[in-house]
């Protein structure tokens, strides 16, 4: 089990929609704040494609990578046979194990019943290359996800378990974990808490740093751990925008610092 960060640790920092910042993030600039943190796995997604830069950027950070002995995995989104192959290809060219997607189709969730045989599709590039797919869970429901995974039957196919991003279908994220636990092959970490609003006619949900939230961490490894799953941990962080950009931008840092330094006492790697 290694302890890593992705694009979505630095979402204000590589900038998104409307929201640029004047120098945002790059792929290199994401292997360097790794290896400031002192973690040696950086997964790339897909709001910083990689498979956006030339030929010549695209060597040079395969070669800074192995360079600073960074271990990378890819992240993109959609279920579409062509694209998914792409990305098989560019993960092997940088001895990425693991593809993380979505499971959508032009954008949109398919019928539960098509999912097998899009997954299916990819099961002889997937052994050929020894590449495990992760589909990460947010919009299917834990156990309809779960259902599938199982219909495939195969163990270059499993879960990329983020349990906060359940909270939108609603579930709680302990029965999430519980649910996709033996089938996960990557944890996306983030730190969250829900408080009420002042008139108590509902609720807020917002980021925390890890061990700040309401995230029960060594509960959370040990019911993975207990399921005989085989994944790293990938932080994520969710902070909420301040004044200005910059502002957002300096808390973002300051929270994966704090974060993987309480990570740490979790995960030596």
């Amino acid at each position: 089990m290694k302890l890593g960060i992705n694009t979505y640790t630095y979402m204000w920092s590589i900038g998104f929609g409307e929201v640029r910042p004047a120098e945002p993030l790059t792929a290199m600039g994401l292997l360097g704040k790794a290896r400031e943190l002192g973690v040696r796995l950086v997964q790339v997604g897909p709001n910083l494609p990689l498979d956006s830069l030339s030929e010549a950027e695209l060597d040079r950070f395969d070669r800074q990578a192995r360079e600073w002995d960074i271990e990378l995995e890819l992240g993109t989104r959609g279920l579409e046979t062509d694209h998914l192959s792409r990305q098989l290809a560019l993960s092997n060219r940088l001895g990425s194990r693991l593809l993380r997607t979505i499971p959508e189709i032009g954008g949109q969730t398919p019928p539960l019943a098509d999912i097998p045989h899009y997954l299916r599709q990819l099961l002889p590039q997937l052994e050929a290359q020894g590449i495990r797919l992760g589909l990460e869970n947010g919009k299917i429901p834990s156990e309809d996800l779960r259902a599938v995974i199982e219909e495939v039957d195969s163990p270059q196919v499993g879960i990329v378990l983020d349990m906060v991003n359940s909270l939108a279908v609603p579930e709680g994220w302990k029965y999430v974990a519980q649910t996709l636990a033996p089938f996960t092959n990557c944890l996306h970490l983030k730190d969250f808490v829900v408080q009420r609003v002042w008139h108590m006619m509902g609720f807020t949900v917002e980021g925390r740093p890890a061990g700040k939230g309401q995230v029960d961490i060594p509960w959370l490894l040990e019911t993975l751990h207990t399921a005989g799953a085989r994944f790293n941990v990938i932080l994520e962080l969710w902070p909420p925008e301040q004044k200005t950009l910059q502002e957002t931008i300096d808390l973002e840092q300051a929270w994966a610092l704090e974060s993987i330094r309480h990570l740490r006492s979790y995960i030596g790697d």
